[in-house]
C-alpha cells in the first residue's frame, strides 16, 4: 500500500522508516530538554552562578568534536551496536564486550531511574492541579505500561509520539524565554553570563557535570542504523543537528531564565526555590496558565525520555542477541510491527522489579529511585563516550588507516582528552548529582568499573570456551537483512 510502513522481514527490524528528523526527535527527546531545564538547570545556576549557560555550550562543543571522529568511523562500520561495537572495532573484542555490559547497565539505570522522576512529578501535579492523591508506585507502573505499548507498536510510531512531545516541551521553554526578553527581563538584558569572571568562577567545574548529563543519549542515532533511511547520510546529519540544537537551546534557555530574575539576583532566587525557578519565571512573564501547562509538559517530557531510552536499550539488546552474546529469543522481532518486542518485555520486567523494590522499602521516588539509580548510568555513558573516542583513534591508526583524515584523527585525540577530563570532573562532583553520603557515592561510582571488570572477565571466558561467539563481538552480522519492501537481501 502506498505510504505504508515497510513490512519487516523475519527477525529484521523495520527498514528505512526513520529519516533525519525522526532520528533527531529520538535523540533530543531522550535528553528531555524541559526536564533538564526546569529540574536541573536551577541547581546548575545555584552551584556555578550566572556562568551556567557556558557549561552547556562547552559540553556541546566537546561532544561535537567527538562526533566528528565518531561519525567518520560509522561510515566504514555497518553495525547497529553503537558504542560497544565501535569500541570492539577499535580497542578489541574484550573491551567491546565490557562496553556492551556497561551500556546495558547505563541505559537501564537511566531509564528505570527516571520512573522515579515521572512518579514524583505526576503525583505532585495530580494533587496540585486535579486534587487527586495517587500512590507513586501506581503512577510509575502506569508509565511502564505506556512505554511498553508505544515501543511494541514500532519505532515509526514511537518517533511520531516523540516528535509531538518534543515540539510541545521545547515550545513552552521558548514561550518563557520570549516573554522574559519581551519584557526586558528583571533589570534589563545583559551578557554577564559570558564574562570571564562568570565563566571561570569556582563552581563552574561542578556545573560541567550537569552540562554533560544534559546530552545523555545523543549517540543513540547509531542504534537505529538498521531502521534509518540512507544511514550513511542521515546518522551523521542527525547527530550533528541534535548536539548543536541541544547546546544552543540549553545555553539560550538558561541565559533567558537568568535574565528573568536578573544577573545579580538569580542565584539567591535559585537558593530560595530551586525546584520552582522556571515555573516562577514563566508565571511572571507569561501567565499562571503557562506555569500550569509547564507542569503538565514536564510529565510528558519525562515520558518521552523514558520511551527514547527504552528504544535505545532494546536496540542494544537486539544487537547483542544478533551477535550471539545474548539468547537468540531475546532478539526476536515482532512479525507485524518490526519491533524488538521480546527485548522490550525483558526491560519492562526489570523496570517493574526495581520499582517494586523501592516501593516495598518505602524509598523516596526522587531522592532514591531517580538520583541513586541514575548516577551510575550518567557516569557509565560518559565513560563509554571516552572509550569510544579512544577507539576511534586506535581505529584510524591501526585498524583502518584509509578511513582516517587529519580532521577526524585530530578530533578523536582532542575529544579523548576532553572527555576523560569531563569524566573526572563528573566523578569528583558526583555528590551534586546524588545529594548522598560519601559511602553511597563510592558505591554508586564503583558500579561502573565493577561492570567493566565483569564484562572483561566474561569476554576472557568466551575467548577460551566459546571462540565463535567471541569472534562475533561487535560484528553485527547476525540480522537478516531486508530491503524497504521487506524482501531479504
Amino acid at each position: 500500500m502506498t505510504g505504508s510502513s515497510p513490512a519487516p522481514a523475519p527477525d529484521s527490524l523495520k527498514r528505512g522508516v526513520l529519516g533525519t528528523g525522526s532520528l533527531v526527535f529520538m535523540v533530543v527527546a531522550a535528553a528531555a530538554p524541559l526536564t533538564v531545564m526546569a529540574g536541573v538547570a536551577p541547581l546548575a545556576i545555584l552551584v556555578g552562578g550566572i556562568g551556567a549557560p557556558v557549561a552547556y555550550l562547552a559540553a556541546g562543543i566537546v561532544l561535537t568534536v567527538f562526533a566528528v571522529a565518531f561519525t567518520r568511523m560509522t561510515r566504514y562500520e555497518d553495525t547497529a551496536g553503537a558504542f560497544y561495537a565501535y569500541i570492539a572495532k577499535g580497542l578489541g573484542k574484550s573491551w567491546g564486550f565490557a562496553a556492551a555490559l556497561l551500556a546495558l547497565m547505563s541505559y537501564n539505570t537511566l531509564q528505570i531511574g527516571v520512573y522515579g522522576l515521572f512518579a514524583a512529578q505526576a503525583k505532585a501535579t495530580l494533587a496540585d492541579v486535579f486534587g487527586l492523591e495517587v500512590p507513586w508506585p501506581v503512577i510509575a507502573l502506569v508509565a511502564v505500561a505506556l512505554v511498553l505499548l508505544v515501543a511494541w507498536l514500532g519505532i515509526d510510531v514511537g518517533a511520531k509520539v516523540l516528535g509531538v512531545l518534543l515540539v510541545l516541551e521545547s515550545g513552552i521553554l521558548l514561550l518563557m524565554a520570549t516573554g522574559v526578553l519581551a519584557h526586558g527581563g528583571a533589570s534589563g538584558v545583559d551578557a554577564k553570563s559570558f564574562a570571564p569572571s562568570a565563566v571561570f568562577s569556582p563552581g563552574m567545574g561542578g556545573v560541567l557535570a550537569f552540562g554533560f548529563a544534559a546530552f545523555m543519549g545523543f549517540e543513540s542515532t547509531v542504534l537505529y542504523r538498521r531502521e534509518a533511511r540512507n544511514p550513511e547520510r542521515t546518522i551523521p546529519r542527525a547527530t550533528y543537528i541534535a548536539v548543536g540544537f541541544m547546546a544552543v537551546f540549553y545555553g539560550f534557555i538558561v541565559w533567558a531564565v537568568i535574565q528573568a530574575f536578573g544577573s545579580g539576583q538569580v542565584v539567591g532566587a535559585a537558593a530560595g526555590d530551586v525546584g520552582g525557578l522556571f515555573f516562577t519565571a514563566i508565571g511572571t512573564y507569561v501567565g499562571s496558565w503557562a506555569a500550569t501547562v509547564m507542569h503538565l509538559l514536564v510529565i510528558s517530557s519525562v515520558y518521552a525520555a523514558q520511551l527514547a531510552f527504552h528504544n535505545a536499550i532494546t536496540r542494544y539488546t537486539h544487537a547483542l542477541a544478533q551477535d550471539g552474546l545474548l539468547p537468540a529469543w531475546v532478539g526476536k522481532v515482532h512479525p507485524r510491527y518490526g519491533s524488538p518486542y521480546r527485548a522490550s518485555i525483558v526491560q519492562t520486567v526489570l523496570a517493574v522489579a526495581v520499582i517494586a523494590v523501592f516501593a516495598i522499602t518505602g524509598a523516596d521516588p526522587y531522592t532514591k529511585l531517580l538520583l541513586w539509580v541514575n548516577t551510575p548510568g550518567v557516569i557509565g555513558i560518559l565513560v563509554l563516550q571516552t572509550l569510544t573516542a579512544i577507539a576511534t583513534v586506535a581505529y584510524f591508526l591501526r585498524r583502518n588507516k584509509a578511513a582516517s583524515t587529519p580532521v577526524a584523527l585530530g578530533a578523536g585525540i582532542v575529544s579523548s582528552v576532553l572527555l576523560a577530563v569531563a569524566t573526572y570532573v563528573l566523578v569528583d562532583s558526583v555528590g551534586l548529582l546524588t545529594a548522598a553520603s560519601a559511602t553511597v557515592n563510592v558505591v554508586l561510582v564503583s558500579i561502573v568499573p565493577a561492570t567493566m571488570v565483569i564484562g572483561g572477565a566474561v569476554a576472557v571466558w568466551l575467548r577460551k570456551r566459546r571462540p565463535a561467539a567471541y569472534a562475533r563481538i561487535g560484528e553485527g552480522d547476525g540480522e537478516t537483512q531486508a530491503t524497504p519492501e521487506g524482501i531479504p537481501a
